[in-house]
Parts: C-alpha cells; sequence; structure tokens
C-alpha cells in the first residue's frame, strides 16, 4: 500500500509564449483544486428498454484547476509565474488565449501537459492579511505528458 503524497509538493509551470519551451514556476501557491469533471457533457441515453434505471454517455470531458496563493514580489521583483498569468496571458484573446501550462508531483518524472486558457482570481486582503493570488486554468483538448528533463 502506498502512502498518501502532500499537496506542497506540487508544482506549476505556465509556458512563455515570447519563447516557447521556457516554462515559469508559479511560486506562493497555498493551495490547488482539480476538478476533472468541470465542463463534462453527457447525453441522455435511458429507453423503455433501461427498465426505469437512468442510462447516460460522456459526450464532452473536461478539467479545471484553481491556484490560490500569496501575491509575491520579493525585493520589489514579482513572482515570474504569477507575473506573466496576470500581465501577459490574462490579456490576451481568441486563439491567442490558449497557452500550455504543466503540474507534476516531485516524487513524479512526468509533467502532465495542458493546452488551456486562464482565468485571473480575485486579489485582496484584510488589514493583517498578506494580499491573495490565484487563477483558474480550465483544459482545451485532452493532456498530453512530457518527461521531466533534469539539467547537470
Amino acid at each position: 500500500m502506498g502512502r498518501p503524497i502532500d499537496a506542497r509538493g506540487w508544482i506549476f509551470e505556465v509556458e512563455d509564449s515570447a519563447v516557447p519551451g521556457t516554462y515559469l514556476r508559479i511560486g506562493l501557491l497555498t493551495s490547488w483544486t482539480k476538478n476533472a469533471g468541470e465542463n463534462e457533457e453527457t447525453a441522455d441515453t435511458t429507453t423503455f428498454d433501461s427498465n426505469g434505471y437512468y442510462e447516460q454517455d460522456v459526450m464532452q470531458r473536461g478539467a479545471t484547476i484553481e491556484l490560490s496563493g500569496l501575491y509575491g514580489a520579493t525585493s520589489g521583483t514579482p513572482d515570474p509565474g504569477q507575473q506573466y498569468v496576470d500581465e501577459e496571458w490574462a490579456y490576451l484573446l481568441g486563439e491567442d488565449s490558449r497557452g500550455k501550462m504543466r503540474y507534476r508531483h516531485t516524487s513524479q518524472m512526468q509533467w502532465t501537459v495542458w493546452d488551456c486558457t486562464v482565468t485571473p482570481g480575485e486579489q485582496g486582503g484584510e488589514t493583517n492579511a498578506k494580499t491573495s493570488w490565484g487563477c483558474t486554468f480550465t483544459r482545451c483538448g485532452a493532456p498530453t505528458t512530457e518527461a521531466v528533463v533534469t539539467t547537470p
């Protein structure tokens, strides 16, 4: 039996569209949620032959990943992944609004890669809090994988 893995061991990166193949890590995350059923569509296939039991077929699969964290600027330098989402990707429209993100746990040797869109999240905070940051990635098409490449 395997051991549970820690939630903080997940890594999320966005591809810099100006330099394809270059990924920017999103830092200062405090939580994340993957919804593998988001945007799923089904067709009712119930007939008289179903003998009173519901039946369906899945016609469309979808998924989202929501990231939440703290807005980061160490020594005045924004977190590179957050900055790319907020200042570049968030303003793209139409075909240009699609980009790539990838994610994996530190114990895994391959990335899951999504062609996706991004929706910036709310930012804010109260008197004695740090500023929040977040975004939601919506997968477009089927996910792919790529090996983790380590550089010496």
